[in-house]
């Protein structure tokens, strides 16, 4: 939930809405100077990075703890919720992917808990860790007005884009795998319009473009999603800071209903990937 803001601008004065909002929008990364919701290869977004391998740490202990403490007879309710999950993705995989599931499923198991995690990040109260963070610099003589830090992983576009990169290029080993690589190279030129030799470089062009769109959709998808709830957590942080009894219950009111609301989003984004991700390596077992 979001959580009203004390902090001052940079010359001591309470921030203005949209210095607050622009302070919290800016990434700690390689370059040492601000950076928004920009695709630059040449800076690395440390934040991003950082808050995103260490959800993927706690993933993997969760999955790992599970595993230890199967054994015979009635599991546990710890137990029983992962192997709930596992068997609900496992179904879903079944379902849209004709082929084998060795290390689809896993792969789905994977996006979805690691992107729930990410998306979890949210709920953290939004001055907490950038706040932390500003202490940190004031106590190692930095300028704590310099501490910029994003703690949702999907909010940032570099992000959610290297994801769907990632399904990306599974999508086109599959394909390979399934086609050979003659049969996926035929397939380029040949679908959707058929095989005739005058259409092959529209039959490619038009590839080219699905494989691009599918691309840039699902991690704008997940990125724009996210990106729109932290914006109203900020909003409604500012309300808290308006220091009017008004104020404080809308911030309260407004902060707790977002939140009840914001688990479905978590939880729906984090469906939609693991499901496109399945619909479109399925797709690369399909002969056209």
């Amino acid at each position: 939930m979001a959580d009203a803001t004390s902090a001052d601008a940079a010359h001591g004065h309470a921030p203005t809405a949209s210095e607050y909002i622009v302070h919290h929008l800016q990434h700690f990364n390689t370059s040492g100077h601000p950076q928004k919701n920009v695709v630059d290869f040449s800076i690395i977004n440390l934040d991003t990075v950082f808050w995103s391998v260490l959800m993927a740490l706690i993933a993997g202990f969760v999955m790992y703890r599970a595993a230890r403490a199967v054994k015979p007879g009635v599991p546990n309710r710890f137990v029983g919720a992962i192997e709930s999950l596992i068997e609900f993705v496992h179904e879903q995989a079944r379902s849209i992917v004709k082929g084998d599931l060795t290390y689809i499923a896993p792969l789905a198991l994977v996006s979805f808990v690691w992107i729930f995690l990410m998306n979890s990040m949210d709920f953290i109260p939004l001055d907490l860790l950038p706040k932390a963070w500003e202490y940190f610099h004031h106590a190692t003589g930095r300028d704590p007005h310099d501490a910029y830090l994003r703690v949702v992983p999907t909010a940032d576009l570099n992000a959610t884009l290297a994801m769907s990169i990632v399904v990306l290029f599974a999508s086109i080993y599959y394909g390979i795998k399934i086609k050979g690589g003659g049969g996926f190279v035929h397939e380029l030129f040949s679908a959707p319009f058929g095989a005739k030799w005058f259409l092959a470089p529209f039959n490619f062009l038009l590839q080219l473009i699905e494989y691009a769109a599918k691309t840039v959709s699902l991690g704008m998808r997940l990125f724009g999603n996210m990106f729109a709830g932290e914006l109203v957590f900020m909003l409604i942080a500012m309300l808290g800071a308006t220091a009017t009894w008004w104020g404080f219950g809308m911030h309260f009111v407004a902060g707790l209903g977002w939140a009840i609301f914001h688990i479905l989003i978590v939880a729906l984004q984090a469906f939609i990937f693991m499901m496109l991700t399945l619909v479109y390596i399925g797709q690369a077992h399909e002969h056209h």
